[in-house]
Parts: structure tokens; C-alpha cells; sequence
């Protein structure tokens, strides 16, 4: 394939000069706290940075004809030279182009934080193709607006509950929606714009058609977060137009018992779920409506604190499973990779509307760690991940059901949801480490990072080795008065900031922020110690089974080829830490066993829970 820059330059689709983010047209309603915008946080060298870098490898060698040949074949239009995808791109998988929108949103925020010209160009040709499909819809017998890589008779099955070849339609076209919105925020393509909102004015005109009661028997086929991308289009334009049509997204089956505090999530598809609750938050955000907030946030606390692993993944088989049964669902398709994607985006847009509650990003930290970092191999050159995180006795990532999940991923011959989503995941690594406010700039994650803060023309870089390490410094170029808010987590004890090489006067409690008020200097330098220990972290269900942590690090059990069936007794009494890492050797069995961070638990078989003795 011919650069993609030669191709779109020389379409005239894109100028440099033109492709600059879209400011939002309607102000966020609740909102205590706010991100950098995309660019403003880099990320330093280390393992987060690691796994950017190979998934930006990957974005940049894919082909886009093969990602667009199911858009034109099925728009009527020339796929002459292009080959086919597998998996779920295949051209009769049911609800193929799923995840094209998250190519789209990856190569735009490759653009926001990396300046990488390649892809946006990638993002802007790749939208003005889907326009040309768009623009044949008369030709190809659709409605106008229409766009996907299946017909729009899959639409009128589902609104009449005739569909049943396993498609999911408004779940695919919700990740397109969502895509163009992408393209169009983060470079300023026109192009993604306008066809953004004529799909909108397609989802408008065929929602509008339902009654109530045939939308809300459509919502019981997955659905995605189309609530939210709608919401998101309103906060862009500030046409409420699309609030309306959001909120005709709204399920009822589901949000009703969610509003009045009742977890009824057990048997439940898990996705299914998690991106409604996200459309609630970003409703929540649009209206001022709190009935929104109370859903979103009451899902959170159900999911987070009785249907969660210790690793911070959730459901088993994708399905949610009982409230705090833990013990009984040790499986090898524990930890979908999307739910947890979801669940990040989730906590993100609760902390902002309660950014002095540090338990949001105590989870995130965990989630994203111990779950979200090892899905993806690291001597993969294209950071290729697995589906689901297996928890069972003798688990090995890479380990699972066949129909898909039961492997690591592949350039052209997978395309599940959860590869998808892992590109969003690892080309926004740098989103949510600093956040401010009129007043407070707040350290939420500990990894190597640079904020250029514009708004008051200070840089902040972060540079720490954090988890192997237990201490970052923060070094300040440029001057002002500002409150600096440090996360302690609630895992720690005994944390410890200092500011040129003096203690800080600030109060330092685990599980809350430690606020530092200042009238910063170029060149002052924080400090900050969170001393790590060992702890367990018990199942909902039975106190005797356990994993065990070392700070913020869940830690396994190296069982190499070894298969086990059952979970291993482990004496907590003689875990051993070997000196200046996070290695560590426990008697487990009644045999000497090498402990190691999760996270690093590739191509072994591995334990997680584990029986105490002792």
C-alpha cells in the first residue's frame, strides 16, 4: 500500500494547518475537575510507554483497504485489490465492522498525543472513504445516512425481534459513531464531521419511528454505549437533538433497579452493561438529571465491590455471576479485557464529578495495572493481547474458550471486541495520570510522564520506575500558586512528601489526597515515598482463599508447565522478598515457590488465589 500521506495530501482531504482538536459546544453539567486535553500529558520511558509504542507499530502497518472492504462491499462500492479480513471482520461474520471506530479513535489520539502525521492521515482518508460509502446508500438500497458493513435489514430485525444469527447491529454501528466523533474532535476533519451527524440524523429518524415499547424491547439486543456517543455529539455541537436521541437509549430494565440501589446484575451479559452505565454518567452530564448519576454510580460501587477480582477484572464466561461470589468462578475465561476497558472509562467520569474521593482511582490503579497492562504480550511487536484473563489454579493467559478468545490476537484474523478496545487502551495511556482544577492540580497515577501545563505555562515531569520502585519525583518548571493533590493510596502507610528536600506541609493519610499549597518556584522538586508492604487481599466468599499483593502489585505464583487443580496452600510466614526487586520466593505446598508481579505472567502457567496456611 502507498503512504497514506500521499494519498490523503494528495486528495486535498487534509491540511496541516486545518487539522486542529474541536472545542466542545456545551459546558459539562457536575463537573469538579477536569483532564488535560490530549498532548498535554506525555508518557516517559517505561513500560507503559513500551506499550504504546506497539501498539502505535501496529496501527501504522495495518492495512486500511483491508479495514474498509466490508464498508464498500456492502455499500455497493469497488473492493478491486483488497483482501478480506478474518475472524470477526470477516465479510460474514454478523456484525462485522465492529471495530473499525476504535482504528479510527486510535489513530486520532495517536495525532492529540504523539503528533504522528501518518495517523491522521490514516484517520482523515479513512473517514472520507466512509462518506463515499455513505453517499451511495440510495444506490445500495439503504436509508440515507446508513453506514456499516452489514445491511440496514439487520436494523428492522432487530426492532422487529426477528433477528437471531447472533447480531448485534447498534453495538457495530455505535463504535463507527464513535470513531468519526473521534477524528473529527481531535484533528478537526470536516469530512468525519458531516458524516458523523448524517449517521446521527439516520440513528434520529429510525429511533424516532419506535414507540416506547418497541425501543425498550430493541435495548434487550446489546447495544453498546450508543446513550453515550449521543451525549458525546451533544456536548460537541450543543444541539440538543442528540441529548434527545440519546436518552431514547435509556434501558429501562436495566436502569430502573440500578436508580433504586438493587444489583440485580447476576446472569447478566457484562458488556452488555458497562458502556450503558458510562452513556448514564455522560447523560448525567448533559441533563443535570441525578437519576443518571445515582445509576452510574451504583453500578460502579455493585460491580467494583462485590463482582470484581482481585485484579480489578470482573465476570466469568462475560456474564456477571452472583453478588461476591468469587470462589465458585475461578475460571480460564475470567477477566474479559473489554469490561475492564469500560470500567476505567467509567471510574474516570465518576472521579471527575468527585475528584476528593480517592477510592475511584485506587481502582483504576489496580484495574490498569494488574489486569489492562498484561493483556498485552510484550515481545509482540504489534502488542497483540489476550481476550480473557484467566484466574484458574495453573492459569495461562493466552488459555481459553476456542471459539476466539482462546489465544493471542493476530493482525488480520481476529478482530474481537476486546482487541479493539485495547487499542483505545494503549494509545491513551497518558490521560488520566494528572488532572486539574480552578485551583489543584492532582497526581493520580505514578508513572514516567511530562504535563505542559499551557493554561499557566508550567511543566511537571514525573519520573519514577514505579511499581518497581516506590517513590516519584515531580520536578516543577515554570512558577505559580496552585494546590498540588498526591493520591495516597489506601494500600500504603507511612507515605511521605517532601518539597525541596523538606517535609511537606501537607496532611498525608492512606485513602485520601495529600494537598500541598505552595507558591511553586522553576525548579522546586517533589518527593514523594509510598512504602510498599505485603497483604492479602481475601475473596468475597471465603476469607481463606486469597492473593496476595506487595502494594499495588498482585502477585503470582511461577508454575511453569506444572498444571494444577485445585489452589495451592501457601504459608504467608515465609515470603521472602529478594533484595531491590519484586521478585519473592514463598513456601507454597510445602515447596519453595518464585512469586513475581502478574502483570509479568507470560507464557507459564500461573496461580492468583491461593489457600492460606498460616
Amino acid at each position: 500500500m502507498r503512504s497514506l500521506s500521499n494519498i490523503v495530501l494528495g486528495l486535498g482531504l487534509v491540511s496541516v494547518g486545518k487539522v486542529v482538536p474541536v472545542v466542545a459546544q456545551s459546558e459539562e453539567i457536575g463537573v469538579a475537575a477536569y483532564p488535560f486535553p490530549l498532548g498535554q500529558v506525555t508518557l516517559g520511558e517505561g513500560r507503559w510507554a513500551d506499550s504504546q509504542s506497539r501498539t502505535l507499530n501496529y496501527l501504522l502497518q495495518v492495512d486500511v483497504e483491508r479495514l474498509l472492504y466490508n464498508f464498500r462491499l456492502n455499500h455497493g462500492l469497488s473492493t478491486q485489490g483488497a483482501s478480506t479480513n478474518g475472524g470477526w471482520d470477516a465479510p460474514t461474520f454478523p456484525f462485522r465492522t465492529h471495530a473499525q471506530g476504535h482504528y479510527l479513535t486510535a489513530w486520532s489520539q495517536c495525532w492529540a498525543i504523539l503528533r504522528n502525521e501518518e495517523c491522521r492521515d490514516r484517520a482523515t482518508y479513512f473517514s472520507a472513504e466512509l462518506q463515499k460509502c455513505q453517499a451511495n446508500n440510495e444506490a445500495a438500497g439503504f436509508n440515507a445516512g446508513y453506514l456499516s458493513g452489514f445491511p440496514e435489514s439487520d436494523i428492522q430485525r432487530v426492532e422487529d425481534r426477528t433477528l437471531n444469527n447472533g447480531n448485534v447491529p447498534y453495538y457495530a454501528l455505535h463504535k463507527t459513531l464513535a470513531g468519526l466523533l473521534d477524528v473529527w474532535r481531535y484533528t478537526g476533519d470536516e469530512v468525519a464531521r458531516d458524516t458523523l451527524l448524517e449517521f446521527c440524523a439516520w440513528v434520529d429518524w429510525r429511533t424516532g419511528r419506535l414507540s416506547y415499547d418497541q425501543m425498550q424491547a430493541m435495548l434487550r439486543t446489546e447495544f453498546g454505549g450508543m446513550n453515550e456517543v449521543l451525549a458525546d455529539v451533544y456536548h460537541q455541537t450543543g444541539d440538543e437533538r442528540w441529548l434527545e436521541v440519546a436518552q431514547r437509549f435509556d434501558d429501562a430494565f436495566i436502569f430502573d433497579p440500578l436508580a433504586n440501589d438493587q444489583d440485580r446484575l447476576n446472569g447478566l451479559h457484562a458488556n452488555t452493561q458497562i458502556p450503558k452505565w458510562i452513556g448514564s454518567a455522560r447523560t448525567y452530564k448533559a441533563s443535570g438529571t441525578t437519576r443518571y448519576l445515582d445509576i452510574a454510580r451504583n453500578a460502579w460501587q455493585f460491580t467494583v465491590n462485590q463482582h470484581s477480582y482481585s485484579i480489578g477484572s470482573n465476570s466469568q464466561a462475560e456474564h456477571f455471576r452472583p453478588p461476591n461470589q468469587i470462589s465458585g468462578f475461578l475460571t480460564n475465561d475470567t477477566g474479559e479485557s473489554c469490561n475492564t476497558y469500560n470500567m476505567l472509562k467509567l471510574t474516570r467520569e465518576l472521579w471527575l464529578v468527585d475528584p476528593r474521593d480517592t477510592t475511584y482511582f485506587d481502582f483504576y490503579e489496580r484495574a490498569m495495572l494488574n489486569h489492562m497492562i498484561g493483556i498485552q504480550h510484550p515481545s509482540d511487536e504489534h502488542g497483540h493481547i489476550t481476550y480473557f484473563t484467566p484466574l484458574n489454579p495453573g492459569g495461562h493467559r493466552g488459555i481459553g474458550p476456542a471459539w476466539g478468545g482462546g489465544t493471542w490476537s493476530t493482525d488480520y484474523n481476529s478482530f474481537w471486541c476486546c482487541q479493539a478496545t485495547s487499542l483505545e487502551t494503549f494509545t491513551k495511556l497518558a490521560d488520566s495520570i494528572f488532572f486539574y482544577d480552578e485551583s489543584t492540580l492532582y497526581v493520580n497515577q505514578f508513572t514516567a510522564s511530562r504535563l505542559d501545563w499551557a493554561d499557566r505555562e508550567v511543566v511537571v515531569t514525573q519520573d519514577t520506575a514505579f511499581p518497581a520502585s516506590n517513590n516519584s519525583t515531580l520536578t516543577i518548571e515554570g512558577s505559580g500558586s496552585f494546590d498540588l493533590a498526591v493520591r495516597i493510596p489506601a494500600w500504603t502507610s507511612d507515605a511521605t512528601i517532601t518539597v525541596n528536600g523538606e517535609p511537606a506541609d501537607a496532611e498525608i493519610t492512606p485513602g485520601e489526597y495529600a494537598i500541598v499549597t505552595r507558591d511553586w518556584a522553576d525548579g522546586d522538586v517533589v518527593e514523594i515515598v509510598l512504602p510498599f508492604s505485603i497483604y492479602t487481599i481475601a475473596a468475597n466468599d471465603d476469607d481463606a482463599l486469597v492473593t496476595v499483593a506487595y502494594g499495588p502489585v498482585v502477585l503470582a505464583g511461577d508454575y511453569g508447565d506444572e498444571t494444577l487443580s485445585s489452589s495451592p496452600a501457601i504459608d504467608l510466614e515465609s515470603i521472602t522478598q529478594q533484595e531491590g526487586s519484586l521478585e519473592f520466593e514463598a513456601v507454597v505446598d510445602g515447596q519453595a515457590r518464585r512469586l513475581f508481579p502478574f502483570y509479568d505472567a507470560h507464557d507459564i502457567n500461573y496461580n492468583v488465589y491461593w489457600r492460606l496456611n498460616g
